[in-house]
């Protein structure tokens, strides 16, 4: 597949630079004709400039183009049956560029014979066009567009949820929405569903889609029919840029600097020069015909045994460099070619990103429950991101074939010092550990029109693959009575899960393909859409894992003489596995069991809808529907153990309706009711068992875990000042029956964060934004350029842990897990010097968060809030071709925190237990780009 891709890349590469570069003596005029009131798109309507013969009609997605233009002002006269035909004035058409307008029209209220022609300028299409589309909204809805993205500090889609409203950020990659945990959440890209990127949780990492290639980002909150019904909190649609406007290149590149990184010391395992690339040289894996458990623990021969550990014992030595500034780089190729005698278009857009980060966490506390330890922290970060989209308009029709692939390549080395009470030893523990992800993800989708009366259907088929790789997880323990003075030993002893080698290797694809129909027809004298469709999903998962190390060969009593071992012990990490004391037969290979760990997985998921949307009146409207889910999933351990089998396949019918009604041209009251469910993940119901170094516990799945049902109400005032300005105000209530939550299994020596079916939970919250220019204060062009931004949640949760399920709970209920009691956003974005000068600054707050839950002796473990404020200075160069960025972000450096609040005084302090705690460090960036 991707050899395929990479032969596709160059052919339209080639193809599309093949011609001329030069900027065009010609403009072009493009956009949208939809329906003012439903901001339905229509097809066939007819686009003309007046006074000249150039013409064109909207295709299946209301497109139209009227290209070669010579530079001028023009007025365009749109016509569509039905409808009243409407004249535009005042379009300014520019040498070499693109004038976008989107168009509203409004429905004919007679028949009469003189044509009635509704006129209007450019200023004022453009503000009702977007009014329309604000407003018209079949759910409850927020998001942000590519134009408010470019002014934003944001590289990632994750940084871009956190600007969202009711949106929060984990691990500045995993989505909070409406105080709800991330595994509440459902995420699509291009119009096709998105597995989960992560080997131990049900998450996407939104921080693989760079954000300068999403075209746009929606959270809905509620549920309509032709959606998937597997989410509570949102569901999160990226789409990538489509077809382009016009032919462009542009190009981008920046620094930056971390003041707890950038210029210090740099520590590491070995570095190769793939590692910049993204990639491992491929030493660090696994050989291949390496020997299977089976043989290993039924013993080796000498040579046998000596040839395996020098393969997996490699370069021990720690590497000290100086964290380098951060880089990152862009590329974006756009082209385009209409044929003006019939109409039809081809675009393409590229687009190559490259990011490397070297970062630093100094003196992360972890001080909790008998340990008392210091991490240092040091993470190698490469991010390759590539994108290629094609897309075809003919006639009505729209072919688009729509690709994106990233890569994740975080090489950590994590070095720890400190005390463990519970077992009277001073630890020093080293950890290598290098992760590799990746997404490929390829949609082909089709959008047609049937007949002359609006019907259309669309199709899609998609293929994903998402790759996790650890290879060669290296764990060494090194210790000593407390406070004895004597050399530290390393524990070649025994072999555990928190001081084995660890390769581990997730690979899943995933296989959709949907088809939806739509027809607009006449009900009750008022307009009204049908709409109905099939979904069906395949994925198949297999995660591989091995736990391999070196262990003192006990049978040999030469090696068990004290006099032998201590000074092996004591031997510094580099020497501690050196050929030397590997050919003198000191260490035998060991391997732990990992039948029950590594796991095959599957699940199929077909869906069917049938939905309307009806005009029950001028002002009222309503969107309500049916969609039945089937689902079947098993999973199974490499084992086969009869209590690790998974085996579910039941039928869900998800009802839902949203009313809005429009007291307004600007004021819409909208209330919504849906049920939805929250199904476990192939994670959550495996038996396998993850030792989590930085979090000192085991991750467990169960494989009882049931699916969770939600009930959702949902209403809000909507308010639109002004064009891209908001106020609105919103209440929700959410009733779960049994939610999926974790948490702390904690009866045995070492805890095990684990997963259950809560009896029941509820969720009850507000929602405010505000989106506004203040020229509301001050009519002056100062007021007027600025824009305040600012969202505010506030959400009550309530969750009651089973009490006849066999778990050990210290509580009967408590707050939801993953849940925030407030999230804040806010903001200021001022424009100077006719835009060409753009200044923002933004803020974030999330309250105390509940991270995992208590079990019988632990208390709750709790995510303190920490305030995060971000600037950027934009200047527009070169007349508007060129932009620098300088942007400061988390300038005031907050400490992230997660704690045990042994105290309950809702704040950390001595009282506490820490499970990590550390300052990130204030970045500091410059970005230059430039468009051809």
């Amino acid at each position: 597949m991707k050899k395929v891709l990479s032969a596709i890349t160059v052919m339209v590469i080639m193809t599309l630079t093949a011609g001329n570069l030069l900027a065009q003596t010609t403009g072009r005029i493009s956009g949208k004709v939809i329906d003012q009131k439903t901001s339905e798109t229509l097809i066939g309507a007819t686009v003309n400039i007046e006074g000249t013969t150039k013409a064109a009609a909207t295709d299946v997605d209301g497109h139209y183009v009227l290209s070669g233009i010579a530079p001028g002002k023009y007025t365009i006269l749109v016509r569509y049956i039905g409808y009243q035909s409407k004249t535009v004035s005042e379009i300014e058409v520019k040498q070499g560029t693109n004038t976008a307008l989107d168009i509203t029209m409004g429905q004919a209220e007679s028949q009469a014979l003189k044509e009635v022609v509704i006129k209007s300028t450019y200023r004022q299409q453009s503000i009702g066009a977007l009014y329309a589309m604000q407003k018209n909204s079949i759910s409850i809805s927020d998001g942000t567009s590519a134009e408010v993205i470019k002014k934003s500090p944001d590289r990632n889609t994750a940084d871009v949820l956190k600007r969202v409203s009711g949106a929060t950020v984990q691990d500045n990659k995993f989505v909070v929405i409406r105080g709800l945990s991330d595994r509440y959440n459902n995420a699509m890209l291009d119009g096709a569903s998105l597995p989960s990127t992560e080997p131990n949780r049900k998450a996407f990492s939104f921080d693989i889609v760079p954000s300068n290639l999403v075209e746009s980002l929606t959270i809905t909150k509620t549920a309509t029919p032709d959606q998937p019904g597997d989410f509570a909190g949102g569901l999160i649609a990226i789409n990538t840029k489509d077809l382009p406007e016009q032919n462009s290149i542009s190009f981008g590149i920046g620094a930056g600097y971390n003041t707890a990184s950038t210029g210090k010391t740099f520590l590491s395992g070995q570095r190769n020069a793939s590692d910049y690339f993204g990639f491992d040289n491929g030493k660090k894996q696994l050989p291949n015909g390496f020997l299977p458990y089976s043989k290993i623990v039924n013993g080796l021969t000498q040579q046998q045994n000596n040839s395996l550990l020098k393969s997996i014992s490699q370069d021990y030595n720690i590497y000290k460099n100086t964290a380098l500034p951060t880089q990152n780089y862009q590329f974006t190729l756009a082209r385009v070619k209409d044929n003006e005698k019939n109409g039809n278009r081809f675009g393409a857009i590229f687009g190559l990103t490259y990011r490397n980060a070297q970062t630093i966490s100094n003196d992360v506390k972890r001080n909790a429950y008998g340990y008392d330890y210091n991490d240092d922290i040091y993470k190698f970060s490469t991010n390759l991101g590539a994108l290629l989209n094609l897309g075809y308009t003919f006639g009505k029709n729209k072919i688009t074939f729509k690709n994106v692939y990233n890569r994740i390549y975080d090489d950590q080395f994590l070095q720890r010092t400190g005390s463990n009470q519970a077992s009277g030893v001073d630890v020093k523990y080293y950890a290598f550990d290098l992760l590799q992800k990746a997404l490929l993800k390829s949609t082909l989708e089709g959008n047609h029109p049937i007949g002359e009366k609006g019907a259309k259907i669309n199709w899609n088929l998609s293929y994903s693959n998402v790759l996790n790789d650890q290879p060669q997880q290296r764990k060494i323990s090194y210790s000593r009575n407390i406070g004895s003075g004597e050399p530290f030993e390393a524990n070649v002893s025994t072999l555990g899960k928190d001081n084995a080698t660890l390769y581990a290797k997730l690979n899943e694809n995933s296989y959709s393909g949907a088809v939806n129909y739509s027809m607009p027809f006449k009900m009750f004298s008022q307009s009204a859409t049908f709409k109905t469709g099939l979904t069906s999903l395949y994925r198949k998962r297999s995660y591989d894992v091995r736990f391999l190390g070196a262990v003192v060969d006990g049978s040999n009593p030469d090696i068990n003489d004290p006099d032998f071992l201590r000074p092996l012990k004591q031997r510094p990490l580099n020497t501690l596995f050196r050929s030397d004391v590997i050919n003198a037969g000191v260490y035998k290979l060991d391997e732990i069991d990992g039948s029950d760990d590594s796991y095959d997985a599957h699940s199929l998921t077909n869906s069917g809808y049938a939905m309307l949307d009806n005009k029950l009146t001028d002002k009222l409207r309503l969107v309500w529907g049916v969609r039945v889910e089937q689902f079947d999933v098993n999973v199974t351990p490499v084992s086969k153990r009869a209590d690790g089998i998974v085996n579910q396949n039941y039928v869900d019918v998800l009802p839902s309706a949203n009313l809005t009604y429009s007291l307004s041209e600007k004021i819409n009251l909208r209330a919504s009711y849906s049920r939805t469910l929250a199904r476990p993940e192939f994670r959550e119901l495996s038996i396998s068992q993850y030792y989590d170094y930085e979090l000192l516990a085991l991750q467990q799945g169960d494989p009882n875990l049931k699916k969770s049902n939600i009930d959702n109400f949902d209403v809000r005032f909507e308010l639109y000042p002004q064009a891209g300005q908001i106020i609105s105000v919103s209440g929700f209530y959410k009733r779960f029956k049994n939610a999926i939550e974790t948490y702390n299994n904690d009866v045995n020596s070492t805890r095990t964060i684990t997963y259950f079916n809560s009896d029941k939970a509820n969720v009850i919250g507000a929602e405010l934004e505000i989106r506004k220019t203040l020229d509301f204060i001050y009519a002056n062009d100062f007021m007027k350029n600025t824009t305040l931004y600012a969202n505010l949640a506030v959400i009550k949760s309530t969750a009651y842990n089973p009490t006849n399920a066999g778990i050990n709970f210290k509580y009967t209920k408590r707050s939801l897990v993953g849940q925030a009691p407030y999230v804040i956003n806010g903001g200021v974005q001022h424009s100077f010097l006719n835009n060409k000068l753009n200044f923002n600054a933004l803020y974030n707050r999330v309250g105390r968060r509940l991270n995992v839950a208590a079990g019988a002796l632990y208390e709750d473990i709790w995510e303190a809030p920490r305030n995060v404020f971000d600037a950027q200075l934009g200047l527009k160069v070169f007349k508007g071709k060129g932009e620098i960025k300088v942007t400061a972000a988390d300038i005031f450096n907050n400490a992230s925190t997660f704690y045990y609040d042994n105290n309950f005084n809702k704040k950390v302090d001595a009282g506490d237990g820490i499970q990590s705690s550390y300052k990130p460090g204030s970045t500091y960036s410059l970005a230059f780009t430039y468009t051809l």
